[in-house]
């Protein structure tokens, strides 16, 4: 299991640094980051002050954030936006 973790941070983060598919990939890290903290911090204590998963709560949340914020105008999704418009067809 932290093999697959390692992967999708690995590639999911690269991903995101790009902005490419960037809400889909912030959906499934946020879902990761949120399995990691009720497996691995949340049987410890119910605060994550007290059971050191305050990180993966931040970043659980701040990739949920990136679902509904989507990428920057200057990421490679909106560039792929930009470039598959009606505008861009020849005629």
């Amino acid at each position: 299991m932290p093999w697959i973790a390692g992967v999708l941070e690995l590639f999911g983060g690269a991903l995101l640094v790009l902005g490419l598919f960037t809400r889909p990939v912030a959906f499934v890290l946020s879902g990761l980051m949120a399995a990691a903290y009720f497996i691995a911090h949340a049987p410890q204590s119910f605060y994550p002050a007290l059971n050191g998963g305050d990180a993966a709560i931040l970043f659980s949340f701040v990739f949920l954030y990136l679902v509904f914020a989507g990428p920057g105008p200057r990421s490679l999704d909106a560039l792929r936006a930009r470039g598959s418009g009606p505008a861009s067809e020849s005629v």
